[in-house]
């Protein structure tokens, strides 16, 4: 397993970091590795959704989302 050195933290994340850990029963490794997972996963989350080819819904989707937000408003009234 590789290690990672992180260098030049700044001492105000630093201790918000130790602060996150400690509330929620981890280490500060736990807490790197948790943060750089979720990055990685939503770099690749963006990468596939760019590759994907768009779709012509007709109508816009802001359009499509006013009239939904209506309909819903009028069934609450």
């Amino acid at each position: 397993m590789a290690n990672l050195q992180i260098k030049n933290l700044p001492e105000p994340l630093h201790t918000r970091l130790r602060r996150y850990a400690r509330q929620h029963h981890r280490t500060l490794s736990d807490v790197a590795l948790a943060a750089l997972e979720r990055e990685m996963n939503r770099c690749e989350w963006y990468e596939r959704l760019a590759q994907r080819p768009p779709i012509d819904l007709g109508v816009s989707a802001s359009l499509l989302l006013e009239e939904e937000r209506g309909q819903r408003q009028r069934e609450f009234d």
